[in-house]
């Protein structure tokens, strides 16, 4: 089967359960921005010095895909997508990027002034990945308010997510090591 399938040539998608929308549909843009912070991510994940962040990273990775999966349900096939046995975004996986936080803070200290990325590839690689998570966040917020988003709890996991990928960009400058 080729890649190529001819059914987007019209300016429509498919969301799981194979829903037809339009490409701007704001459900497709949410679930796109989260996968270009998955893409974003594996970018710093090549290029930053410390595995113990590397490693992390490809757990987010596989976590965005639990994100983009649910983002790309609409709201009245969550049923099936939850029978079918697809997981949702879970407080569990909050409290996971909760702990890594306190991990690092506890290594780190107290950060004073502004960060500026470029120090080094990687740390601005994560930057760029921080920026990116922040924008998924606004338009999950945007679905959340015209009440296409059952699950707020996908604000709260990108909500630390950002806040994570700062402090693994500072990390990755040199303050300190993983």
């Amino acid at each position: 089967m080729s890649i190529v399938t001819k059914t987007g040539d019209h300016g429509q998608t498919a969301l799981m359960y194979n829903r037809r929308v339009s490409k701007c549909h704001p459900r497709v843009e949410v679930y796109g921005t989260v996968d270009e912070l998955n893409a974003a991510l594996g970018m710093a994940r090549a290029v930053v010095k410390q595995r113990s962040l590397q490693e992390h990273m490809l757990l987010v990775q596989k976590e965005l895909v639990v994100v983009m999966g649910e983002l790309a349900t609409a709201v009245e096939d969550l049923p099936r997508f939850l029978k079918d046995g697809f997981s949702p975004v879970a407080p569990a996986m909050t409290a996971r990027l909760d702990e890594l936080v306190k991990e690092i803070e506890n290594r780190v200290g107290d950060f004073k002034g502004w960060a500026m990325p470029g120090s080094n590839v990687g740390s601005a690689a994560l930057d760029v990945a921080r920026t990116v998570c922040r924008r998924a966040e606004r338009e999950v917020c945007r679905l959340h308010e015209s009440g296409q988003l059952n699950n707020p709890e996908i604000i709260v996991y990108l909500n630390r997510l950002s806040d994570l990928l700062w402090l693994m960009a500072r990390m990755e400058e040199g303050e300190v090591s993983g």
